[in-house]
């Protein structure tokens, strides 16, 4: 088992979301972090978003979530 840790400043605003309404995502170039209203919204979007690029998890949050 690994842990890897990337010091950065996260906005206190973006800690203050509760870990359940977050999904993450990084590349070697981004990460990114989707922040929903339910944890059944969170948990669909990672159910059917599995395997996708950034770009098209992208599109399909702004076409069902936004």
């Amino acid at each position: 088992m690994s842990a890897f840790c990337i010091k950065t400043e996260i906005p206190q605003e973006i800690c203050d979301i509760d870990d359940e309404l977050k999904a993450i995502y990084h590349s070697k170039d981004s990460v990114c972090i989707w922040v929903f209203q339910k944890r059944d919204d969170r948990n669909r979007f990672m159910d059917e978003t599995i395997g996708m690029s950034k770009d098209k998890r992208q599109d399909y949050f702004e076409k069902f979530f936004s």
